[in-house]
């Protein structure tokens, strides 16, 4: 029987940590909960009558004091480019498995880093449990095992019906201004948002999409070894017009006082997409490999709305590595756990 007190869940509050909650309890699972405070955490863990800790995530011993006994972390606070460096680093201290929900670049970079480290401590790094990256690292794998010698790999995913939430609003604003990314020849190279632009078929329907600077930039690379990628999301035609003008705005938006602006009208709003929503939405994902010879093999799936997987997936993967089923070092999702590793969660409708 799997011990599941071992799994502790950091950032349970937040509107995706509360959806890790109800899909750990739904699945029989008894984690510890934690956070920075009190206050929030501790009615959470009432309300299921689990354990919980109160720590902030600025003291690398601190963490590791509350980590001693605990065998899988799932991290769910972001942004993540301030949260998960002391979180990996307290991991490393004390033999815990790492996994978190990001879709940042730069984290998938530390935690990739740190992984001759991960290997003499015999712990696994896995960011990006959730629906980044999953269905779309699993998408990637799909397509290079249907064609081994692809060079090159485009990815896109569009959401209907969906909406962010508060900490993924937060996210963005921080990084507004720093433009895209590509991997061109094995390296990242920066690029503009929106930059390029695809029309999609998908589902016997039609889609714009842009070019961002989307998780997989980084993972897929590692998942696949092709070595040109470049990541798409649905838009309207006239959000990517007025990114044709981003290099005169830019300066604005890189500013302290523009993203303090932007954060209190984002904590004005409803922390995530209701139940209903979430429920009435959906999302594609579409990949396509080529290779040198100019040969090409797509596909595309569909799978519930962001937050909805990401819950689903993150408690799934956790499941697997308190069972044991897990890889040392930094691994990505389906490089550890196969492209089927999102088969169990698609949408037929």
């Amino acid at each position: 029987m799997i011990n599941n007190r071992k799994l502790l869940i950091y950032g349970a509050n937040g509107y995706t940590g509360q959806l890790i909650c109800e899909e750990a309890a739904r699945k029989g699972l008894h984690p510890i909960l934690a956070g920075r405070k009190a206050e929030s955490i501790a009615p959470l863990a009432g309300k299921y009558g689990w354990p919980y800790r109160i720590f902030a995530l600025d003291d690398t011993w601190l963490i590791a004091e509350n980590l001693k006994d605990i065998e899988v972390v799932l991290h769910a606070a972001g942004p993540f480019r301030f949260t998960a460096q002391t979180m990996l680093e307290a991991c490393l201290q004390t033999g815990t498995h790492y996994l978190d929900i990001t879709g940042e670049m730069e984290v998938f970079a530390l935690a990739a880093g740190l992984h001759q480290k991960a290997l003499e401590k015999n712990i696994m790094l896995m960011p990006g449990t959730g629906f980044d990256v999953v269905p779309t690292d699993c998408m990637a794998l799909t397509l290079k095992e249907k064609m081994p010698d692809a060079t090159h790999l485009e990815l896109a995913f569009v959401t209907l019906g969906g909406q962010i939430s508060h900490g993924t609003a937060m996210s963005m604003s921080e990084k507004l201004g720093e433009g895209g990314a590509a991997r061109i020849n094995g390296k990242i190279k920066r690029e503009p948002i929106g930059r390029h632009f695809k029309k999609l078929s998908i589902d016997s329907k039609e889609f714009f999409a842009m070019s961002i600077p989307w998780g997989d930039v980084f993972t897929a690379f590692y998942t696949t070894g092709i070595g040109n990628i470049r990541t798409y999301t649905g838009s309207k035609p006239s959000v990517f017009n007025l990114l044709k003008l981003q290099w005169l705005f830019n300066p604005v938006i890189r500013t302290q006082w523009f993203k303090k602006w932007l954060q209190t009208k984002i904590n004005a709003k409803p922390a995530g997409p209701s139940p209903q929503k979430r429920a009435k939405a959906k999302s594609y994902i579409w990949g396509e490999v080529t290779n040198a010879a100019g040969a090409c093999e797509n596909a595309w799936f569909a799978c519930p709305e962001g937050y909805t997987l990401t819950a689903q997936t993150s408690v799934d993967i956790a499941e697997k590595v308190l069972a044991g089923n897990w890889k040392s070092g930094y691994q990505t999702p389906a490089g550890c756990y196969g492209s089927g590793l999102i088969d169990g969660f698609k949408r037929k409708n």
